[in-house]
């Protein structure tokens, strides 16, 4: 192996030596831990320290990393506490995520680390969004993401790139090739010689390098990053590696030819460049041991502080209930008697609310398919352009996830995003990044996900089966996220100021059958309407119906035709959280509920309430719970197929049978 020190100083290069040496010390202490049962599962980076090592020494203490499991040099080269890192292996309280996550999954900003989820594409997406706002913000700063030569075959790798390329974004991706994805061969991985080689499909530039060499990734990561900060643009790195143990160490390693061990055991990257300093006067052997011997005693007191200082796990479910959202005060500034109204379509609060949130909020961008110039599909974000500019307004290629991902990236570096899903069905391709990353980072390290995704949804327009789902119940099984679903024009302004205002991940739920077919006098000014707070449209003695969105519109025109019935009409607006308190009143008010939405029956949020009002009401209520939805099928395209799909078709039976019970 062929180490080039460059300028590197003497002081440099034993500096160096310490940052590879003592996360290779540590692996080997955690894997008597792992024997001893004192640890419970272990990602092994031994033989590819070099890469986390060379590229966290490469870049600035405060530009973002976003880590993998196996990259245990990144924490260690940041600085982070090996008693506390401990306690978040043992799952102990005091670890970075109050024993909510494991091992490496869990990142911290004060260290500029952003915490991995298992699905590994998503840390390329969030890097292009750290890249965005670092763009946006003129700061030379770059990001750089981790990814195994397996994750390379996941649809975020080209989406990630491919964005990046597209927006000149200054990021950094990293692959450690060590070989095998779990067993998985490279050969049953990909085609091409290098994986570098990829980046000319996307117009940028890639490298192959050796990745067990330190002072190759130290060097070449800092070039690289000189190039992205002066050229504007994204680079691929492509670290030649191996591991030496198994993908974890359950998994052994019997999988692998004992000739690759001994081809690269003669690589390894701490022996080796141990070897180099004793050749170059650097250290003697002596010195050599004596730093191991001064780490290992370190690492002993470590864990002897990280077992005093380790608190008893405290079971408390109030606590893991409210640490599921970021805090948010919301102020209800719902318009009076004397606010200035205008009469306004649904479509037009919608876009107000987006343009005076974009006045107020410097810090706040849309993203979304064909919404600059174009105004979006629905042209509610038409002429937005004009005013705030591309910076702002910023159409994207056809990649949901990675859209989704790049907003998680800039609220890191604090900024707010409105991802427009051109329609609410497409979201199936962001559904990893919604359910599993922007709705899980509070919880798992106390980080916000400051984004909200517009889903115009809904039927009723003659768009078939792939533009017409209801698919809100989808979303209000995950922890962490919040569904709006507004059913007025002043609903939808105020609701979606609130949701850019509120610092969790909101999915904003917008029936495209209202957009244009819906008037009502809205205030002009901004306001806000409380997320988790149901709205009373009438009140009534015989029946109520609780219901959302185009069901609003339906239980009103039924009422108005059938004055004979004295109909009592919850509107939900909020869908999660749900308003229980006003739940409760309309069910205990009538003894007859309704639960109305134009959602499927099987598994729709009407299954939930009526469960709810079973378990809490059931001494109240004067007939069972009785649900109005639309047939357990896709949504036809014919008119008269999709008239008789709605749930709009049998409410009349519906309320009839309920009345008669």
């Amino acid at each position: 192996m062929l180490f080039d020190r460059k300028n590197l100083s003497n002081a440099q290069l034993i500096q160096m030596y310490r940052s590879l040496v003592y996360p290779r010390l540590i692996e080997e202490k955690m894997l008597v831990l792992l024997r001893q049962g004192k640890v419970s599962k272990w990602f092994s980076g031994i033989g590819q320290e070099a890469i986390a090592v060379g590229a966290t020494l490469a870049l600035q203490q405060n530009e973002w990393i976003m880590p993998l499991h196996r990259n245990l040099g990144v924490f260690t080269t940041r600085q982070m506490p090996l008693h506390q890192l401990f306690n978040q292996w043992q799952g102990n309280q005091n670890g970075y995520s109050k024993g909510r996550e494991r091992s490496f999954h869990f990142g911290s900003r004060a260290h500029h680390i952003c915490g991995m989820i298992s699905h590994l594409g998503p840390q390329l997406a969030i890097a292009d969004g750290i890249a965005l706002a670092n763009k946006l913000g003129q700061k030379e700063k770059v990001s750089l993401a981790f990814t195994g030569e397996g994750g390379t075959s996941e649809g975020d790798f080209h989406e990630a790139l491919n964005l990046a390329a597209v927006w000149d974004l200054p990021v950094i991706f990293l692959i450690e090739n060590n070989g095998y994805a779990l067993s998985t061969p490279t050969n049953e991985q990909y085609r091409c010689i290098n994986l570098a080689e990829k980046a000319k499909g996307y117009g940028i530039e890639g490298i192959t390098i050796d990745g067990n060499n330190l002072l190759t990734v130290y060097d070449t990561v800092r070039g690289v990053r000189d190039y992205c900060l002066k050229n504007q643009k994204p680079y691929l790195i492509e670290c030649a590696t191996f591991r030496m143990r198994g993908h974890e160490e359950a998994s052994g390693t019997k999988y692998v030819p004992s000739a690759l061990f001994e081809l690269w055991e003669k690589k390894d990257p701490v022996a080796n460049f141990e070897q180099y300093l004793i050749g170059e006067s650097v250290l003697t052997e002596e010195e050599i041991g004596s730093v191991r011997d001064s780490f290992k005693a370190a690492i002993e007191e470590e864990l002897k502080l990280a077992d005093a200082k380790a608190l008893p796990l405290v079971v408390d479910t109030a606590v893991e209930v409210s640490d599921v959202y970021a805090p948010h005060e919301q102020v209800d500034l719902f318009y009076t008697a004397d606010s200035n109204v205008s009469e306004k379509r649904f479509i037009e609060a919608v876009k107000e609310g987006l343009q005076q949130s974009l006045r107020l909020h410097d810090n706040l961008l849309i993203m979304g398919q064909d919404i600059a110039e174009y105004g979006g599909a629905f042209k509610v974000t038409e002429g937005l352009l004009e005013e705030f500019g591309k910076d702002r307004i910023r159409n994207t290629p056809i990649c949901e996830s990675v859209v989704v991902g790049a907003a998680l990236g800039l609220s890191l570096e604090g900024y707010k995003s409105v991802v427009e899903m051109q329609f609410a069905d497409f979201a199936t391709m962001a559904f990893n990044q919604i359910v599993n990353n922007l709705a899980k980072l509070y919880y798992r390290w106390g980080q916000q996900a400051d984004v909200v995704i517009r889903m115009p949804t809904g039927g009723g327009v003659g768009a078939g089966p792939f533009h017409s789902q209801s698919n809100e119940a989808w979303f209000t099984h995950v922890p962490g996220l919040k569904v709006v679903y507004p059913a007025t024009p002043a609903d939808a302004k105020g609701l979606l100021i609130a949701a850019i205002n509120d610092p969790n991940p909101v999915l904003f739920f917008e029936h495209k059958a209202l957009y244009r077919s819906l008037s009502a006098p809205v205030p002009d000014k901004s306001f806000e309407v409380s997320i988790g707070k149901a709205r009373w449209v009438q009140q009534g003695d015989d029946i109520a119906i609780i219901t959302y969105g185009m069901g609003v519109i339906w239980a009103e025109e039924y009422a108005a035709s059938h004055p004979e019935v004295s109909i009592a009409i919850l509107d939900l607006r909020t869908l999660l959280p749900l308003d229980y308190e006003a739940i409760k009143e309309a069910a205990e008010s009538t003894g007859k509920v309704l639960v109305l939405h134009e959602d499927t029956l099987t598994g729709g949020i009407g299954a939930e309430i009526a469960a709810w009002i079973g378990e809490h009401c059931f001494n109240r209520l004067d007939a069972p719970v009785t649900r109005c939805a639309s047939l357990d099928t896709p949504v036809p395209f014919n008119k008269d197929l999709e008239a008789n799909f709605m749930a709009h078709a049998r409410l009349e039976t519906c309320i009839r049978n309920l009345l008669n019970f």
